[in-house]
């Protein structure tokens, strides 16, 4: 039987917990986490509440009820929670997602078999550029022919702008579902996906045209994230936070160049959707939000991953690519990207990514390489882009030795 006001969500990490689950709790959903963090599923059936810790000025701790959780590993359970569940959500990051697929296919086929006309909806809370796509495509291999995937699954991207800062090891072991979040609260879904009646929570805000959402987010927000992590570190690498970055006028100035001329690119490729004005006020909020001080978010976390953020849809190539298709200039994000290459930031416990090391190997080998096998970059096509970049490389790497 489906049973009403029931979230199953795969993924109890940070914006799982305290984006997803607090809106749909907060609006009268039992939440399901389903995740192979075994000892964080243990913790929710033991208390069957958690708490959000709102980081501002002055701390707000939100105690989020009516919760339980189910490890990944028993499928037999995962699919009897998907059978059953009014709506869904992922929220497990990329590297999760084949896992995810893979149940959710075993589940959509059993739900199927006992009530063969009840559609679902799949909110898609993840920084996943064509997210619809990609789920519509990797079900399709694993559910049978005769499933009909268009008439029963509502496939949801969604803009995700909250901010959940790295914890400290010393707040995960005074409690381990505790989580830290910024006070923004606005989950931007696509309108027009949803199969069922679109939930009536506070803060979801349906868009008709949710591809210029997520633009929005990756070149605007996402984009931002990056450029203060990769301007401040080439600043002053000692620093940790980006309110440290931005306090630094010149960095400051970089920064809001570097998003600006994405928000030029944008109104060029959405007219219909934004205006100039509409987005410097977004990055005016942007801007205020990222010198959060009490949030405490660090350049390791918004500049890590190296690889992933200069890969060839994401924040800082994708957006060259889009300027390049709407002819509007790109330098300052080809800048931030060069500068990327030179991040080396750590943890607090002094360490790297593993996948950030291996980057700066490949780096070692040259830009170019980065450009055409991180950044796919077409060594004829793209020719230009690529000696303009080599050409800021050579620039920078004179500054830092001179």
């Amino acid at each position: 039987m489906i049973t009403d006001h029931k979230l199953v969500l795969f993924g109890a990490g940070k914006i799982g917990r305290s984006f997803i689950g607090q809106l749909f709790s907060n609006g009268g959903y039992e939440i399901v986490f389903i995740d192979v963090y075994k000892a964080v599923i243990d913790e929710l059936n033991r208390r069957h509440e958690y708490k959000v810790v709102i980081k501002a000025d002055k701390d707000e701790i939100l105690n989020i009820k009516n919760v339980r959780g189910v490890y990944a590993e028993d499928e037999k359970k995962v699919v009897q929670e998907i059978v059953s569940a009014n709506i869904l959500a992922v929220s497990v990051g990329q590297n999760g997602l084949g896992l995810v697929v893979s149940l959710l296919a075993k589940g959509l086929q059993e739900r199927y078999n006992q009530h063969n006309t009840s559609c679902l909806d799949i909110i898609i809370a993840e920084n996943l550029r064509n997210g619809a796509d990609y789920f519509f495509r990797e079900l399709k291999k694993q559910l049978p022919s005769t499933y009909p995937i268009d008439q029963l699954l509502g496939l949801v991207e969604t803009s995700i702008g909250k901010m959940v800062p790295i914890m400290l090891k010393r707040d995960i072991q005074e409690d381990i579902l505790q989580v830290f979040a910024e006070p923004y609260n606005t989950l931007i879904v696509d309108k027009k996906a949803f199969k069922n009646p679109i939930p009536d929570i506070s803060g979801l805000a349906p868009k008709n045209n949710i591809k210029a959402w997520v633009d929005r987010k990756l070149f605007i927000h996402n984009l931002g994230h990056a450029a203060t992590a990769y301007l401040g570190y080439m600043y002053n690498p000692s620093f940790v936070y980006l309110y440290e970055a931005l306090a630094v006028p010149d960095v400051y100035k970089q920064v809001r160049e570097t998003v600006e001329q994405a928000a030029a690119i944008l109104v060029k490729k959405y007219p219909d959707e934004f205006t100039l004005q509409s987005l410097t006020d977004h990055i005016d909020d942007l801007l205020v939000r990222f010198q959060n001080k009490a949030l405490g978010d660090t350049l390791f976390r918004v500049g890590s991953d190296l690889k992933r953020k200069l890969g060839p849809e994401d924040r800082i190539t994708g957006a060259i690519k889009l300027a390049r298709e709407v002819h509007q200039p790109y330098g300052k994000i080809l800048y931030a990207l060069v500068c990327g290459c030179h991040f080396r930031q750590v943890n607090e416990d002094g360490n790297r990514l593993v996948a950030d090391i291996e980057f700066s190997k490949h780096y070692a080998k040259g830009l170019r390489n980065i450009l055409t096998k991180t950044c796919g970059f077409d060594e004829i096509k793209d020719i230009r882009i690529i000696e303009e970049a080599e050409k800021m490389d050579v620039d920078l790497v004179l500054g830092m030795h001179g």
